[in-house]
């Protein structure tokens, strides 16, 4: 009962925006390029990337991105293979390369069928906005919810994803620039240093 009437305040809220609740989640593509930023509530710290996704392999390869002088700061290439269940770390300067085991599994850029819908809504205002459809994973036996996606209306591009654990949000990552495919599937493949990787991950900072 005390999710129907979420489900039903959700969607008197979509109409009175003009939006029509979804039927269900949509469905996400499943390969492209993009630009994303990610912010650890932990640290406080923000990380800005280029992202090759490709849900059909299961690979995902983030390349840090800086625009200024940061001392100390190293910046990583990532390459997530995971049917073979590895991550490769790649130093960008001295191209030094880590090979971890991931112990995550698989967790796709898309909305879980057995998502709830939150809400619906324009991002922008009145003659620049885009509709977009908030969704989570959020049970009636359990009060908070550890994800949350927003994604658009109309193709269904992820826009922002944040995680939770014990009530305290961890990371909040947004996605913007995004186009379909990928351009160049030789990101995914590591360089030949990667041939005599080390196992333990690399440091972010020198100091």
């Amino acid at each position: 009962m005390q999710r129907l009437l979420l489900v039903l305040v959700a969607a008197a809220g979509a109409l009175v925006l003009g939006l029509e609740p979804p039927r269900g989640p949509c469905v996400a593509p499943l390969q492209w390029d993009g630009r994303m930023v990610q912010y650890d509530h932990s640290s406080g710290r923000n990380s800005r990337a280029n992202i090759s996704y490709d849900g059909v392999t299961r690979r995902i390869r983030i390349l840090q991105t800086h625009r200024r002088h940061t001392p100390c700061q190293r910046f990583f290439e990532f390459i997530y293979l995971y049917d073979s269940m590895v991550m490769f770390q790649i130093e960008q300067k001295t191209k030094q390369c880590s090979k971890i085991a991931l112990s995550e599994p698989w967790d796709p850029y898309d909305i879980p069928e057995n998502s709830t819908f939150e809400d619906a809504y324009f991002i922008g205002g009145v003659g620049e906005r885009v509709a977009v459809q908030e969704w989570s994973d959020r049970k009636p036996a359990r009060k908070h919810e550890t994800w949350v996606g927003v994604y658009t209306t109309r193709d269904c591009y992820p826009v922002q994803e944040t995680y939770t654990r014990n009530s305290s949000v961890t990371t909040s990552t947004r996605f913007f620039d995004l186009q379909l495919g990928i351009r160049d599937p030789d990101v995914f493949t590591p360089p030949s240093t990667c041939q005599s990787a080390r196992p333990e991950r690399m440091a972010e900072s020198t100091c």
